[in-house]
């Protein structure tokens, strides 16, 4: 299975596109581009070449390779390439898959706390059932103290960890395999919940709106119907919903309405801003402009939620953190005051 990761599909775009717009035609720019070529991305230019030399189309060339090109780029070269406007749509799809790319890269960012503090609070974890519980349980058992239940399920776990090692690396193996297996299988249910929480639901929303009004605006430049637009938008969407609008607008378009009629039946959904600039943009016939405008917006947006994620989950991490930790502290420091004051009595 070839795949390109997103600098190398942002070279090819670019690269393609520079030549071309200095008149070198296409074969040649080909061959050129091979010589420095490395891994798949000489394997995809390879075929080109030869699809090239056989008369075939730079589209239907990239059409076979479905996990590197998806349908919204091949139907934007297939389109520019009969409006004779390939260099300007190797660009815009450049430029759509570094925003992509970038956005992709904030996300990363985002979590990159997350899991430190995830990690952190294992190695604590760790250290206490391998090092520190077992000396105290020790202790413990031999004063004879009544323990309570935390401190009983911390000695049970540190026992598991360190003398049942076998059973509880294989009860590990079995629990991520299952949840792997679940995540997989019931993905959509899982994901579902997800998009439901206050904050992500709202990100998700703007994420998908985003990415719809960059790809309107992609195939219509490219020259494509807004029908056609329409329906191939919907493959770059997450949520259902997001889906479900996108597909009833395009309904209402095939039966002679404008497609912003279409957005103001999801006002809930639809921010009042964007259903105007559509109507704006119908209505002077620069659609494809206003759904660029648009997409800048959102994008504005998307980093605006993803920043007051980030704000809001970093106190929660840590108090979440910082009970866990304090609850494994107070589940060995109970039986102590209870030692002492058995101690106070006699």
């Amino acid at each position: 299975m070839i795949t390109l990761s997103s600098n190398e599909k942002m070279g090819l775009m670019g690269n393609l596109s520079t030549m071309l717009t200095a008149g070198i035609p296409i074969m040649e720019a080909v061959e050129s581009l091979l010589e420095d070529a490395k891994g798949n991305g000489k394997k995809v230019l390879e075929a080109l070449r030869d699809d090239l030399a056989q008369g075939k189309r730079i589209s239907a060339s990239f059409a076979n390779f479905p996990n590197v090109f998806n349908k919204v780029t091949i139907s934007v070269i297939k389109a520019s390439e009969e409006a004779g406007t390939l260099e300007t749509a190797l660009v815009d799809i450049k430029e759509n898959i570094q925003k992509e790319s970038e956005f992709s890269d904030k996300l990363k960012s985002a979590m990159v706390y997350p899991i430190l503090i995830l990690t952190v609070f294992l190695g604590v974890l760790g250290v206490m059932l391998i090092f520190v519980i077992p000396k105290i349980a020790t202790v413990f058992g031999k004063l004879k103290v009544a323990l309570p239940l935390p401190t009983q399920i911390m000695i049970f776990l540190s026992d598991l960890v360190l003398k049942q090692t076998p059973y509880f690396l294989g009860g590990l193996f079995l629990f991520i395999a299952l949840v792997i297996i679940l995540f997989k299988t019931q993905r959509a249910r899982f994901m579902a919940i997800i998009y439901m929480l206050p904050i992500i639901s709202r990100l998700v929303r703007e994420i998908d709106l985003a990415r719809f009004s960059r790809t309107l605006y992609l195939l219509l430049n490219a020259g494509l119907t807004i029908t056609s637009a329409l329906d191939l938008s919907q493959e770059v969407v997450i949520r259902k919903k997001t889906k479900m609008i996108i597909s009833q607008s395009r309904e209402m378009v095939l039966t002679g309405k404008k497609l912003a009629e279409g957005m103001k039946k999801y006002k809930g959904e639809i921010p009042a801003m964007m259903i105007k600039l559509i109507e704006v943009g119908e209505k002077s016939g620069s659609l494809d402009k206003a759904m660029d405008d648009i997409s800048d917006y959102l994008d504005y947006q998307v980093s605006g939620t993803l920043k007051t994620l980030i704000v809001l989950m970093e106190p929660i991490m840590l108090i979440v953190v910082g009970l866990s930790v304090g609850g494994m502290m107070l589940a060995i420091i109970a039986p102590m005051y209870g030692l002492i004051g058995q101690i106070g009595a006699r």
